[in-house]
C-alpha cells in the first residue's frame, strides 16, 4: 500500500469543477460520485453534458442504444452536434472571442498565438478551401504535420465539414505514412515542409511525397511552409494558395453524433496498424468531461501536454482544453533542447497552469539536476498530470516535490487510443498516493478480473470495463473482427484492456504494465514495471526496461537494461548491487538473470518504452512494426550491451 503524498486544501476543493457537479446533484463525497457514475452511466453522462454546457443543435432522444451489444454502442441518438462548433465556433462568438485559444513556441524561439475569434476565422478558411477541393462528409484526410497551430486548424477544419481527421505522427517515415493513407483510403493529405528538432531541420515534404506516390487514393496535398522553400508536385498546393482567399464564414453542419470524427492509428506488434474510429458526439463529451473534472481546466487557464498531434494526447488536449474555453500551449521541438531546462523555461514564460508529461520524460529530465528546475518561477502551475506508463516512486516523488514544490497534485491518468480517453484517473478533490491512479474515471465501469472472469481484490490481474462509454472506439477501420478479437473475445460482453491492475485497501488503483508484457517466472506472474521500479531504487540507475527471455529451467529469465547516471561508471560490482536491490524488493525467486547497462532505451515519441523491440534484439526475433520508434540508435545500444 502506498502513502498519501498530497491532500487537497479546502480552497482547492471549493473551486474544483467537479465540486460544482457534485453540488448540483446533492453529492457530498467524491467516492459516492464515482460509484453512482459507474452504477448509473446514463444518469452520469446526461448530467455531464448539462453541467459542461455542451451544445447539441437538436437534443438527443436517447442517451445510449446498446441494441447491437456493448461492443457497438450508439450514444446521443436522435440528436445533432458538431465537435468543432463546441470547441471553436461558440467561443469565437462569445465573451471568450478575445481570449487566447492557442499559444505556440517554435524550437527556434518564435512565439505565436491565436484568439478564439482568430482560430474560428482560420478554421473556416481551411474548411471552405477543403470543400472547394471536393472534400466533404466521410472523406478521410491525413494530417501529417509538426506541432504548429496549423495542425490544430486542420483538425478542426476537417472535423467541421464532417470529413474524417486522420492524425499521423510527425516522426513517421514514408512507409508508415503510406500504410495509414492507404488503409483509410485518404482523399487528401495536409502536411508541412518540415520542422525544427534539436537544432536541425527535419524534412517532412520529401517523406510526404514518397508516401503519396504509394497512395493512389490521395487526390490533393496541401503544404504549409515552415521554412518557405517548397518544391511542389502536381497534386500539391501551398497552404496560402489553397486557403488564404477562402471565406472566413461557415456555419457548422448539424451532424449525427455517430458521424466519424477521427481515425487514430496505433502500431501493432504484427500486421498493419489498427485504426480506432472515434465519433463527434462521444469523443467530444468524454474528453470535455475528463479535462474539466480530472485536469480541472477552465477559461483563462493554459494547458500543456508534452505530446504530438499524431498520438491520442494531442487531440485530447486540444478538444478538452478548447471545449473548456481554455488556452492550449504547443511546442515544436525537443523539451530538453538547447538546454535541459527548456520545459521549465516555457512553463515560466507562458504561465502554464496544467502540465502533462510521461514518466519517461521525467526520468530523462531528472539527471539535469534540481537546480535546473529551481532557476525558474513555476508558481503559475495549479496541477501536474501524467500518462503513458506506470510510474516508479523516485521519479514520481521528484516530479511532485521538485517540480510541484510539494504543493500540487499529480493527476495520473491511464486509458488508450481505443478508449479515446481514460479508464482511470486521479481527481483533484481527493488525496493522492505515490504512483497511484486514484479512482476509476467518472462514468467508467472498470474492474479487475481474475482468470475466471470474476472480480478480484488484493492481487494483480486484468483491467476490464463492463459497460460502454461515449468515446469507446466504434471498431477498427475496415477491421471489425480484429477489434472484437482484441478486446471482446475473452469474457462475454466485457472489454479486456490488456493492462495489469490492482486496487489497494483504500480503494486506490495501480497499474503494473501491459498484461502481454507479463513475465511468468517459475509459474509466478509479475509485470516488468516491478523489476524496473526496484532497479531505479538503486541510486546509480536512472531508468530501466525489463524483458523476459526464454529459459529452460524457469521458463522465463529476466534481463534488465539500465541507464546509469552520467557520473557513474559501469562495473561488475555495480551489476551485482543492482541485482541485490531487485532481489531485496521482489525476493530471490525474481532475481534477474542479466543486468545490462545501456546509454538509451528504444522509445516512441510519446515516450513509451518498446520492450518487444528489446526482447527481439536479445532473442533474434522480428521486432514487428517499428514505425513509432523515435531513436533507432537505442537498438544498436541494446545490441552492443549483449554478452
Amino acid at each position: 500500500m502506498s502513502d498519501f503524498i498530497w491532500r487537497p486544501t479546502p480552497e482547492y476543493i471549493e473551486n474544483a469543477n467537479v465540486t460544482r457537479l457534485m453540488r448540483r446533484h446533492g453529492i457530498d463525497d467524491f467516492n459516492d460520485l464515482v460509484r453512482r457514475s459507474q452504477e448509473d452511466i446514463e444518469w452520469f453522462w446526461s448530467a455531464a453534458v448539462e453541467d459542461l454546457g455542451i451544445d447539441f443543435f437538436k437534443p438527443y432522444d436517447q442517451l445510449l442504444d446498446v441494441s447491437a451489444g456493448p461492443q457497438w454502442p450508439r450514444w446521443f441518438t436522435g440528436g445533432t452536434v458538431n465537435l468543432t462548433y463546441n470547441c471553436v465556433d461558440r467561443h469565437g462568438a462569445s465573451e471568450l472571442a478575445g481570449n487566447r485559444a492557442l499559444v505556440w513556441e517554435g524550437e527556434d524561439g518564435e512565439v505565436r498565438s491565436l484568439t478564439y475569434a482568430e482560430l474560428t476565422n482560420q478554421v473556416n478558411k481551411v474548411a471552405n478551401g477543403l470543400l472547394a477541393a471536393g472534400i466533404g462528409l466521410g472523406d478521410a484526410v491525413g494530417v501529417y504535420m509538426p506541432m504548429v497551430p496549423e495542425a490544430v486548424i486542420a483538425l478542426y477544419a476537417v472535423a467541421k465539414i464532417g470529413a474524417i481527421y486522420m492524425p499521423i505522427f510527425s516522426g513517421f517515415g514514408a512507409p508508415a505514412v503510406a500504410t495509414r493513407l492507404n488503409d483509410a483510403q485518404a482523399k487528401a493529405l495536409i502536411t508541412a515542409d518540415g520542422f525544427y528538432r534539436r537544432g536541425s531541420k527535419v524534412d517532412m515534404k520529401s517523406v510526404a511525397d514518397l508516401a503519396v506516390k504509394e497512395s493512389p487514393s490521395v487526390e490533393h496535398v496541401f503544404v504549409w511552409p515552415r521554412f518557405g522553400e517548397v518544391t511542389l508536385d502536381p497534386k500539391d498546393r501551398l497552404w496560402g494558395e489553397a486557403f488564404g482567399a477562402a471565406s472566413a464564414e461557415l456555419d457548422a453542419p448539424h451532424l449525427d453524433p455517430e458521424t466519424p470524427f477521427m481515425i487514430a492509428y496505433t502500431s501493432g506488434t504484427t500486421g498493419r496498424p489498427k485504426g480506432s474510429v472515434h465519433v463527434h458526439g462521444g469523443f467530444l463529451v468524454k474528453i470535455a468531461e475528463e479535462v474539466a473534472y480530472q485536469l480541472d481546466v477552465r477559461p483563462g487557464q493554459v494547458l500543456y501536454w508534452v505530446t504530438d498531434m499524431g498520438w491520442i494526447m494531442g487531440p485530447l488536449e486540444m478538444v478538452g482544453g478548447h471545449a473548456a474555453g481554455a488556452a492550449v500551449f504547443m511546442y515544436e521541438g525537443a523539451p530538453n533542447y538547447p538546454e535541459v531546462d527548456r520545459l521549465w523555461a516555457m512553463v515560466e514564460s507562458h504561465r502554464i497552469n496544467a502540465l502533462g508529461v510521461s514518466p519517461t520524460l521525467v526520468r530523462a529530465l531528472m539527471p539535469g539536476g534540481d537546480e535546473m528546475v529551481a532557476r525558474h518561477d513555476l508558481s503559475s502551475l495549479r496541477l501536474l498530470a501524467s500518462t503513458g506508463e506506470p510510474w516508479n516512486p523516485e521519479p514520481y516523488r521528484w516530479f511532485h516535490e521538485i517540480v510541484g514544490g510539494g504543493r500540487l497534485p499529480i493527476m495520473n491518468l491511464s486509458g488508450g487510443t481505443e478508449v479515446g480517453a481514460c479508464f482511470l484517473g486521479q481527481s483533484p478533490v481527493i488525496p493522492t498516493k505515490v504512483c497511484s491512479l486514484g479512482t476509476p474515471s467518472l462514468g467508467m465501469a472498470v474492474d479487475v478480473y481474475g482468470p475466471d472472469g470474476t472480480p478480484v481484490r488484493g492481487e494483480v490481474s486484468e483491467l476490464v470495463c463492463t459497460k460502454p462509454w461515449p468515446s469507446q472506439t466504434r471498431g477498427f477501420w475496415n477491421a471489425s473482427e480484429r477489434y472484437l478479437e482484441t478486446y471482446w473475445s475473452r469474457f462475454d460482453g466485457v472489454w479486456v484492456h490488456g493492462d495489469w491492475a490492482s486496487i489497494d485497501s483504500d480503494g486506490y488503483w495501480f497499474l503494473h504494465g501491459r498484461s502481454d508484457d507479463t513475465l511468468n517466472i517459475a509459474g509466478k506472474r509479475i509485470g516488468p514495471a516491478e523489476f524496473e521500479s526496484a532497479a531505479v531504487d538503486h541510486p546509480a540507475v536512472v531508468e530501466c526496461a525489463a524483458v523476459g527471455v526464454p529459459d529452460e529451467i524457469k521458463g522465463t529469465a529476466v534481463w534488465c537494461f539500465c541507464i546509469l547516471r552520467p557520473e557513474v561508471e559501469a562495473s561488475d560490482e555495480l551489476r551485482a548491487e543492482v541485482k541485490e536491490v531487485i532481489v531485496g524488493e521482489l525476493g530471490k525467486a525474481f532475481s534477474p538473470s542479466q543486468i545490462r547497462f545501456v546509454t538509451e532505451l528504444p522509445k516512441t515519441r510519446s515516450a513509451k518504452i518498446l520492450r518487444r523491440a528489446i526482447k527481439a534484439k536479445v532473442v533474434g526475433e522480428d521486432p514487428g512494426d517499428l514505425s513509432s520508434l523515435e531513436n533507432p540508435s537505442a537498438l544498436e545500444a541494446i545490441e552492443k550491451s549483449l554478452p
